[in-house]
């Protein structure tokens, strides 16, 4: 039981619970959501479940992939059996109902809208029939809406303020640049197992520079905020500085962008603390 758990677990990818429940949680914190137990149970589900949930269903989809991906079986993505998957499928069900069934009773209809809406993109990514994964640009724009959805959740919540919207759409851009950029190394192996992704669509190094000018996009959106959000603009060229060295990447190199995709998964770690100790800072001066 321990070990079909400790399956469960990463099968999730713990390293990424922080990309999902992070942007509900501040979002509704700093949209003023009174509901605590809410705030509770909705940071909950985008920690563990909603992540189960995410890749859950797309490591039982892309087996055939996975399984010709050295970089897979790991904290990049597990590479199980299919003796597991009707596990994982059943522990998908299990964790994620008794949550979202709350949250349905607990919002409002907008609210309930918007939740629906993230879940069928989590699950439309990946299920049969539906593989929004496979659409060149809709898969990176369905992507990073699994990341800016809990935020737009949160917000749909409370109420909804124009001036949250520069940083969604700046969050959407580096959502989908980071979906994009993180297709390149999986060129080799989408093609073996006959998937389509962006990258497979445009080759690496175009791939690439359509990551670079989406997370500059981001930038300058965040740079024209006032002071101090508009050092998070700043944060946003970190990331453009992390794939220049993939500048003349081609298909055949396309497995050496792992690296700097690994770093990028720990600059999120560092990006959050930045962001947390501004929002922090900010709140204490303006209290």
């Amino acid at each position: 039981m321990f070990a079909t758990l400790k399956k469960l677990i990463m099968v999730s990818r713990p390293i990424s619970w922080v990309n999902t429940a992070y942007p509900f949680a501040v979002a509704y914190w700093l949209a003023g959501g009174q509901d605590i137990t809410l705030l509770v149970v909705g940071t909950i589900f985008f920690l563990i479940p909603y992540n189960l949930l995410m890749y859950g269903v797309n490591d039982i989809f892309d087996y055939e992939s996975d399984i010709r991906n050295p970089r897979k079986g790991g904290i990049e993505g597990m590479r199980e059996q299919k003796e597991l998957h009707p596990v994982i499928a059943r522990a998908v069900v299990l964790t994620t109902i008794p949550f979202v069934v709350y949250m349905l009773c607990a919002g409002t209809l907008t609210s309930n809208i918007v939740l629906m809406a993230v879940l069928f993109f989590v699950v439309a990514y990946s299920i049969a029939g539906l593989r929004f994964k496979e659409r060149p640009f809709l898969d990176s724009l369905t992507s990073s809406l699994h990341f800016v959805g809990p935020a737009i959740y949160a917000l749909s919540l409370t109420t909804f303020s124009e001036a949250a919207l520069p940083y969604i759409i700046a969050f959407l851009l580096w959502g989908m640049a980071s979906h994009a950029f993180g297709a390149v190394q999986d060129i080799i192996p989408d093609r073996q197992g006959k998937l389509a992704s962006i990258a497979t669509c445009l080759g690496a190094r175009k791939t690439v520079y359509f990551a670079g000018t989406l997370y500059l996009l981001a930038a300058a959106v965040l740079l024209m905020q006032p002071v101090p959000y508009s050092v998070l603009g700043l944060v946003c060229i970190a990331y453009v500085v992390n794939i220049l060295p993939l500048h003349s990447v081609t298909d055949a190199s396309s497995g050496t962008a792992n690296k700097p995709w690994r770093r990028f998964i720990w600059l999120n770690l560092a990006a959050g603390f930045v962001i947390t100790m501004l929002l922090i800072s900010t709140q204490v001066i303006n209290t």
